[in-house]
């Protein structure tokens, strides 16, 4: 009796290729939509796009980055076609509850009502500050400060030199720096205060 060689089915070749970069996509995803069903409607609208061209994703020698450019170009294309602009204030990046409890667990509960309310300023600042940024700034400030993207992958992703996203992140910091500050003092300085 013959053996015959074991062979793999197309979706059980696609899905193994995938699943390891599965979660790393979702959370890209979720940082360009802001909405996890949105989040979760990109990554399956990729995959789908994918399917068919299957042996593209075999011969990528990092599949992961691979698949987050792809994912970033699918996001740029449907978002044009919408005719809606991608800008979501950063405070919507996450659930209420989950900012909530978030937030919660920095507060020092021995704090007194005066350090209580500099943190709750101080968290009201940096959302402010962020929400000034252009969606690109901000995407790209959280993917490398907040998510850990190193500077070589995002370069990869979005298309550019590595370069060009060191001067940009460079260019964020600055701006989130003068936001904080315009946030924080909301006086300008020399001119008089009246009742």
């Amino acid at each position: 009796m013959a053996l015959i060689p074991f062979r793999r089915s197309p979706a059980r070749r696609f899905e193994d290729a995938v699943r390891p970069h599965l979660v790393g996509m979702y959370r890209f995803a979720y940082r360009l939509t802001g909405q996890r069903e949105d989040a979760e409607d990109l990554v399956q609208d990729v995959l789908t796009k994918l399917f068919p061209r299957a042996e593209e994703l075999y011969e990528v020698d990092q599949p992961g980055a691979w698949l987050n450019r792809v994912l970033y170009r699918r996001f740029i294309d449907v978002t044009r076609k919408r005719g809606r602009q991608a800008d979501r204030p950063a405070s919507s990046l996450m659930s209420e509850e989950a900012g909530a409890d978030f937030l919660d667990s920095l507060v020092d509960s021995a704090a007194g009502p005066a350090r209580h309310l500099g943190d709750e300023q101080l968290q009201q600042a940096v959302a402010g500050a962020l929400d000034s940024l252009s969606p690109d700034q901000r995407t790209l400030l959280l993917l490398h400060d907040v998510d850990g993207w190193r500077q070589e992958d995002i370069a990869e992703v979005l298309g550019i030199a590595v370069g060009t996203v060191k001067s940009r992140l460079h260019r964020c910091r600055a701006s989130l720096r003068s936001n904080m500050a315009k946030e924080l003092e909301p006086f300008v300085p020399g001119e008089r205060v009246y009742d």
